[in-house]
C-alpha cells in the first residue's frame, strides 16, 4: 500500500523489448485529499484518467482541472504538477508509454504538448479498458506475448481517447468531389487486395454508400478505366507474375478471380494480344 493512497496497485510489464508503442507499466489508485506529484519530470509518457473525484493538472504553464471521464497526458522532459482535490480526490488510472509511434498516436487523437487534456470521456468503458490492460500483466513464461495484448489494449484506449475529443480533430473537408475521391481510392484498394475474389460492382457500390453509376463516372474519371476493366486489368498483370511459375493454367486462372479458365484465356489474349501458354513459353518477354 502507498502511504499516501488509501488504496493502489501497479503492474509492470516484464518484457524489456522495445517496439513502436511499448507498455512499461499500468496502475490505479485513490490518493489522499490534497496528494501531490511535482514539480517534476518524466522520460516517458503518462497518461492518466480520473473516474471519480476530482483534482487539478499543471503543464506548460496553465492549469486544468480534471474530473470523471477526464485524461490529462505528460509529455517526456516536461515540468508537471498534479494534485487530488482537498474534498474529493480523484480515483484514476494511468499508463506509462515509450516508443517511436506514441507522440504520433497521440497527436492522431488530438493529444499534444498545446492541448494535453482529453474531456468528456465515458468513465466506465475506460474503466474497463484499463483493467484489462493491467490485466495483461500476468507474469507468464511468454512476456512478449503479454506485451503485445498491452498495446491491443492501449489501442483500444487511444481510439477512445479520439471519440472523445472528435470535435477538436481534424476535419476533412466535406466537398462532394472530395468525398468521391476518397470512395474511388477504396475502391481501388478493394480491387487490389480482393481481385482473386468473386466482385460485384453493384455491391462494391452500395458497400461505399454511392450509386453505381456515380461512382463509375467517377472511378473512370479518376483512372481512364471502368470499375470492370480495372479490375480485369490487375487480374490480367498479376496472372503474368504467376505464370513465370509453376502452376497451371487453371490454377492461375482461380488464384487471379476467373472461375473458367476458357474465359480467362480469352480474356488474357484480349489483353496481350497471346494466349497464357504463349506468354509463359516466352512470347511475353520484355512485355509490361
Amino acid at each position: 500500500m502507498n502511504p499516501e493512497h488509501d488504496w493502489f496497485e501497479v503492474y509492470m510489464n516484464p518484457d524489456d523489448r522495445e517496439r513502436d508503442v511499448t507498455v512499461l507499466f499500468s496502475g490505479q489508485g485513490r490518493p489522499h485529499p490534497n496528494h501531490r506529484i511535482g514539480p517534476s519530470v518524466h522520460d516517458y509518457f503518462l497518461l492518466h484518467t480520473v473516474f471519480e473525484g476530482k483534482g487539478t493538472y499543471t503543464w506548460g504553464g496553465r492549469i486544468y482541472s480534471c474530473g470523471p471521464g477526464d485524461t490529462f497526458v505528460i509529455f517526456p522532459n516536461g515540468l508537471f504538477t498534479y494534485e487530488a482535490d482537498s474534498r474529493y480526490p480523484w480515483h484514476y488510472a494511468w499508463v506509462a508509454l515509450k516508443g517511436p509511434s506514441v507522440l504520433r498516436q497521440l497527436k492522431d487523437v488530438g493529444i499534444t504538448p498545446d492541448k494535453p487534456v482529453v474531456g468528456s470521456g465515458e468513465p466506465e468503458q475506460l474503466r474497463k479498458l484499463y483493467a484489462r490492460l493491467r490485466s495483461s500483466f500476468r507474469q507468464t513464461d511468454h512476456p512478449q506475448l503479454e506485451s503485445l495484448e498491452a498495446v491491443g489494449w492501449m489501442t483500444l484506449l487511444f481510439h477512445q481517447f479520439g471519440v472523445a475529443n472528435r470535435e477538436h480533430l481534424p476535419r476533412s473537408a466535406a466537398k462532394e468531389p472530395a468525398m468521391i475521391d476518397r470512395q474511388v481510392e477504396q475502391a481501388i484498394r478493394w480491387f487490389q487486395l480482393q481481385y482473386s475474389q468473386q466482385i460485384g460492382i453493384e455491391e462494391l457500390s452500395r458497400n461505399l454508400g454511392y450509386h453505381r453509376a456515380h461512382l463509375f463516372n467517377a472511378f473512370k474519371a479518376r483512372t481512364g478505366l471502368s470499375p470492370k476493366q480495372y479490375l480485369t486489368k490487375i487480374r490480367i498483370d498479376k496472372a503474368k507474375e504467376l505464370l513465370a511459375g509453376p502452376l497451371t493454367i487453371d490454377q492461375i486462372a482461380s488464384s487471379v478471380g476467373f472461375n473458367d479458365a476458357l474465359y480467362f484465356s480469352r480474356q488474357f489474349k484480349k489483353s496481350t494480344g497471346m494466349s497464357p501458354s504463349e506468354y509463359r513459353s516466352g512470347g511475353g518477354r520484355g512485355l509490361k
